[in-house]
């Protein structure tokens, strides 16, 4: 069986039902991929996060402990992926230079028959969902800001890199 049906989507049997992709045929490879995201912060939260004087603790660490620990359940949050093996999981968290930013940054590898692209997006995702939780009561209207993936490498598309200056910064990690 192909990847993909008539209609070009890998996920979807030929009645157009959601299906888990058969990766049993292809070859292990690394893998690993990188992603980027950030949270948008009121001063005083931003502030906050910086004197390292919200009451919850150190933000950014928590964040970066929630990532690692969200790439790892991505199967259980995604219906589709495919449970991995992580070989590596590293999130960074840090405040931006200019004020009202926490930046977030994942990179996750394996040697598998699939991508970690959703582990690190995931990872991204629940690290800002953490900054959230901790300075919500300092500002209830924080916001995520686009998440996206930056580099992946292996499999049959090679090393496939997003243009712009993020993806330069990421490097090949």
């Amino acid at each position: 069986m192909t990847d993909q049906n008539a209609s070009g989507l890998s996920h979807l049997d030929p009645k157009g039902r959601a299906r888990m992709v058969d990766v049993g045929d292809r070859p292990s490879t690394d893998r690993e991929a990188t992603a980027e995201g950030e949270v948008r912060l009121n001063p005083a939260a931003w502030a906050a996060v910086s004197d390292g004087t919200v009451t919850k603790g150190d933000v950014l660490e928590v964040a970066r402990l929630a990532g690692i620990m969200g790439a790892k359940r991505t199967p259980e949050l995604i219906p589709l992926c495919h449970p991995l093996t992580l070989t590596h999981v590293a999130v960074d968290a840090w405040l931006a230079a200019e004020p009202d930013r926490v930046q977030l940054r994942a990179t996750v590898r394996c040697h598998g028959t699939t991508g970690v692209e959703m582990e690190a997006l995931t990872a991204v995702s629940v690290a800002a969902l953490t900054v959230i939780d901790m300075v919500k009561s300092l500002d209830p209207w924080a916001e995520i800001g686009p998440i996206a993936l930056l580099t992946k490498r292996g499999g049959r598309s090679g090393d496939v890199r997003r243009p712009g200056p993020s993806a330069e910064a990421a490097g090949a990690s």
